[in-house]
């Protein structure tokens, strides 16, 4: 049976909270690779073997399919599943757990049968209004049992247009778990980025935005010129001589084309090409040589920006602009997999979307009627074109210096980067939503102290942790104990497992706002004053904590 990493069962207990406490739709936000599929396959598991329940899993490619079948047979081998999909020629009805294509199942509710989880994967997917595929299925579905739940797995929960999905109106309502690429960066669960900028670059202020999006067509005529494939190809070559798996994604099917007929005579080296006219058959004979390093160069034009899971892949190439945070994140995050023998994953952006976005463990996520004004998330190093957080006053790559930032323009609002790299940053941050987990390191060993993580929510998608030590001892502890004094009544708890359930219970004064501290270079920024509510008097003893929710409480969450 597979053993779900720590922050994975944090999610699976959220989602059991969040289905017994409240009316609504769960939203579980884990970045790809990152093991949402696990997650998914454990809450089925609970949900026919503990609850009776049925449950049916929605998806819009066939590769997520595919992998959601693999694992609910790795946690649940007893399980009965069935899969309703065209394209996979299965059409089966009555399991406890459908797996299901989304377009292949919209208009099947009644075949379907009463359902009591409906869980969507890739669920930043789900159309925002209108009577889209999800929405007739759902309000089919809820037609044959009104009390269907739906619950949303993505790692990107906002749209294209910067919009998140969850809303009181939407499918989905609110976030009840979320963990950050960086985080699971440094606990070792996803792979190091690195990422170069081309030495060329065209001027995207050209381009026309329509719907949120620059305008498919004038996109690929910029990036289709002769000079800029040239040069692009030959970058690509020169940066990928010790790259054993390179995805490069194109802006349209005549500009890859033109790509791997480059890459082809000129530089002698064997790319593939896959697009939405490649026929079945020959895409799935070019991914398994690619997945089995046969083939080191894959171009691709919009097909293999989700649901494509390849651990060796260790260069994505990105030949296109976005003006979307989420297709930038899905891009890259193809490169986010563990695999033996890989160091990192370096990412060449000749598009421009890590100094429009910011790098992919801090988007920026900003209104869709924004001008794209305010400070730039992250800078390119002229020296050796790596594109880096903003705040670096020195390449961490090459060490060139950059200039003195402190004659600069006058901005908009002040940056959250250090100047120079001695110096710190404070910010003052309004925190909307605190949450606090049970935290265990990574590789620890059983008797290990653990600790008890508090999240701030300051921002959309936008988090400060800082961790609580009640078990460690000597100054740690001391630090631990001051925490809680200002906040709590009650004693100061002796174990993690006490502490969150009374911070859960309410014993803790409400932190209003927090000043982070800030240097170019740290792994965490770190939390160095608060402005907290009122310290909460004494938990009346005789109604007691709540019961901490566990993966195999036997009541029905749904």
């Amino acid at each position: 049976m597979m053993q779900l990493r720590p922050y994975q069962l944090e999610a699976v207990q959220a989602v059991y909270r969040h289905l017994r406490e409240r009316d609504d739709n769960p939203c579980v936000v884990i970045p790809t690779a990152g093991g949402k599929t696990p997650v998914m396959a454990t809450i089925c598991r609970d949900a026919v073997q503990l609850w009776n329940g049925r449950v049916l899993i929605l998806a819009h490619v066939r590769e997520l399919l595919e992998q959601a079948a693999e694992k609910l047979h790795l946690v649940a081998p007893d399980l009965p599943v069935g899969i309703y999909s065209a394209g996979l020629k299965r059409r089966d009805l009555g399991y406890a757990v459908t797996i299901a294509g989304i377009q292949s199942i919209y208009e099947k509710a009644c075949d379907v049968g009463a359902v009591d989880l409906v869980i969507v994967d890739e669920a930043h997917l789900i159309p925002p209004d209108g009577e889209g595929m999800y929405r007739t299925f759902l309000a089919n579905a809820k037609k044959i049992n009104p009390q269907l739940r739906v619950i949303g797995m993505t790692a990107t929960p906002f749209r294209m247009k910067s919009g998140t999905i969850c809303a009181p109106e939407n499918i989905l309502n609110a976030v009840c778990f979320e963990i950050g690429v960086r985080e699971l960066i440094v606990q070792g669960f996803l792979c190091a980025l690195r990422t170069k900028a081309g030495t060329q670059r065209p001027d995207y202020d050209q381009l026309h935005v329509r719907a949120g999006e620059y305008v498919a067509g004038e996109v690929e005529d910029m990036m289709d010129a002769d000079n800029l494939v040239l040069s692009a190809c030959r970058e690509i070559v020169e940066y990928t001589k010790d790259r054993k798996s390179v995805l490069i994604f194109a802006s349209g099917v005549r500009h890859g084309q033109h790509i791997c007929r480059v890459m082809t005579e000129r530089h002698k080296v064997d790319c593939g090409f896959v697009c939405g006219e490649t026929l079945p058959f020959e895409r799935d004979s070019l991914l398994k040589r690619f997945r089995e390093g046969t083939l080191k160069y894959l171009c691709n034009v919009n097909v293999l920006t989700t649901g494509f899971d390849a651990p060796n892949i260790d260069c994505v190439v990105i030949l296109r602009p976005t003006l979307s945070p989420g297709l930038w994140y899905q891009m890259v995050g193809r490169g986010f997999r563990l695999y033996p023998g890989k160091a990192d994953c370096l990412v060449l952006d000749f598009g421009g979307n890590a100094l429009r976005h910011g790098p992919v463990d801090a988007l920026r996520i900003t209104p869709a009627e924004s001008n794209g004004d305010g400070e730039a998330p992250a800078k390119e190093c002229p020296q050796c074109h790596a594109v880096i957080a903003a705040g670096y006053a020195n390449c961490p790559e090459c060490g060139h210096e950059f200039p003195d930032r402190n004659h600069r323009k006058h901005e908009a609002t002040a940056s959250s980067e250090g100047i120079l790299a001695e110096q710190t940053t404070r910010t003052e941050h309004e925190v909307t939503e605190t949450f606090y987990c049970v935290h265990v390191k990574r590789g620890a060993p059983p008797d290990a102290p653990r600790t008890m993580r508090v999240d701030y929510r300051v921002g959309f998608n936008q988090y400060v942790s800082e961790w609580v030590c009640v078990e460690h001892d000597g100054y740690a502890h001391q630090k631990a104990v001051q925490w809680w004094s200002r906040r709590s009544s009650e004693p100061v708890p002796t174990s993690v497992d006490e502490a969150v359930e009374l911070a859960e219970a309410g014993a803790l004064a409400p932190t209003r706002a927090i000043t982070v501290e800030r240097k170019p270079g740290d792994q965490y920024d770190r939390v160095v004053a608060y402005r907290l509510g009122e310290k909460p008097p004494r938990l009346d003893s005789e109604d007691g904590l709540p019961e901490c929710v566990s993966a195999q409480d036997d009541s029905v969450p749904f």
